[in-house]
């Protein structure tokens, strides 16, 4: 794939199905590992990240079965040490995972990180093992490596920040209902991307592992000595890649349809619906599907404190609203594949936007004009979807490289695309 060159289009029509969620894939994934017996998981999401996941419950002993449409895993438990490191590869979610179940496992386990994910925080999901017992060893020498020696998890009290990432707080979640007793953590900030916990919990209670969640979000218990039941799942949509399609539907006022979305699953993401909304689209949600149509006619103000993800998708469309858009409480974008905020700002500056950084907030001073340029993603999946969604409304060519980051997170992204009419070359 490489490089992706893509010219001003007028307009988008047609339909395409979501691809399957990045979160609910891993989530499945981990509790369909630490259950006895087999589970199957249908439209799972193909992709770099979830491969990744895929391989390290593999070398933790998972027997898997991949078939086109479904995986079948038959889970591992308790855990076998894996034979040698695990390369998470850049998945953050693989990592973050993964780490508190080598904790059950009977020996050391090394975990292997690729450049970007080296660089995003592990160190307070580390601390907060250690204040379970749990010995760990962080070498930041390259390549990259986290060791975890292992050993029967006891349970008891630890602690952990709120603000840093939910996928810390999901890897405890996922598991402590496997330590000898209960388990309790306390969140010494007030949590970030809520809804992710919450989709934790969803899997967890199908596989019939039940935990404790405080109305505030700063305490959870778990009960120790639980058992993962095997199930079946459906991966739902993503409303998190989608947000890059629709984008840039609103950027070329078009009419699109995408089916295998359901509006009633845990996912933040779907605020991209209210998003589009609020800035003068007309949204139509039916039982699995959404239809866009309108044009971009108010400024965008969000709040990213829940929706991280969706920020480079709302950039991209402010770069073409009247007004002064702002987005805010966005910090924790610094700590994503690339540092992400200055990432949006650094490559939608090359294509003309009015957009000044501060320390967590983007504003941008629109309509601007934009214009092609050669932009450099970062090796960041969102800094790729977002760049082709303003290059649809920009006057001549843009051109980005290493394109092939999309496959992170939503490989078809440049196929769905130019199916619904987009002048791409290449992807």
């Amino acid at each position: 794939m490489a490089d992706v060159s893509i010219r001003r289009t007028d307009f988008l029509r047609g339909e395409i199905n979501a691809p399957p969620s990045k979160s609910y894939t891993h989530r499945m994934l981990i509790a369909a590992f630490l259950s006895k017996g087999k589970t199957k998981i249908e439209k799972p999401l193909v992709s770099d990240d979830t491969l990744a996941t895929l391989g390290a419950i593999k070398a933790f002993g998972a027997k898997v079965k991949t078939h086109a449409n479904f995986w079948e895993i038959e889970g591992q438990i308790p855990p076998k040490t894996p034979c040698k490191p695990v390369d998470c590869s850049e998945s953050g979610a693989t990592l973050r995972f993964m780490i508190p179940i080598a904790a059950l496992a009977p020996s050391p386990t090394t975990f292997l990180m690729g450049p970007s994910l080296s660089r995003r925080p592990i160190m307070p999901l580390l601390q907060s093992l250690e204040k379970l017992g749990i010995k760990t060893y962080y070498r930041t020498e390259e390549p990259t490596r986290v060791r975890i020696l292992g050993g029967r998890l006891k349970g008891g009290k630890t602690a952990l920040r709120g603000d840093i990432s939910s996928q810390f707080i999901s890897g405890l979640l996922f598991a402590c209902p496997l330590a000898q007793e209960k388990t309790e953590i306390a969140l010494t900030t007030s949590i970030e991307s809520k809804t992710y916990i919450q989709m934790t919990e969803e899997i967890l209670n199908k596989h019939g592992v039940k935990v404790s969640i405080s109305e505030d979000f700063r305490t959870l218990q778990v009960p120790g000595n639980q058992a993962y039941k095997p199930c079946s799942h459906t991966v739902p949509g993503d409303f998190s890649s989608t947000a890059y399609i629709l984008a840039a539907a609103a950027i070329t006022s078009s009419k699109i349809k995408i089916k295998n979305l359901n509006h009633n699953t845990r996912q933040g993401d779907k605020a991209i619906l209210q998003v589009l909304k609020n800035a003068g689209l007309e949204v139509k949600v039916n039982k699995e599907t959404v239809e866009v149509q309108g044009e971009l006619s108010k400024a965008i103000n969000i709040d990213a404190k829940d929706v991280p993800d969706l920020v480079p998708a709302c950039s991209a469309m402010a770069c073409y609203t009247r007004g002064t858009s702002k987005i805010y409480n966005a910090k924790r974008l610094r700590y994503k594949e690339s540092d992400r905020l200055t990432a949006v700002c650094t490559e939608l500056k090359k294509m003309g936007a009015d957009i000044h950084l501060e320390r967590d907030s983007l504003t941008i001073k629109g309509a601007c004009t934009m214009r092609g340029a050669t932009i450099d993603p970062h090796n960041d999946h969102r800094i790729a979807m977002m760049c082709a969604a303003v290059a649809l409304g920009a006057e001549g060519e843009t051109r980005i490289i290493n394109a092939e980051c999309v496959r992170k997170s939503y490989p078809t992204f440049f196929r769905d695309l130019h199916v619904l009419g987009a002048n791409i070359v290449g992807g």
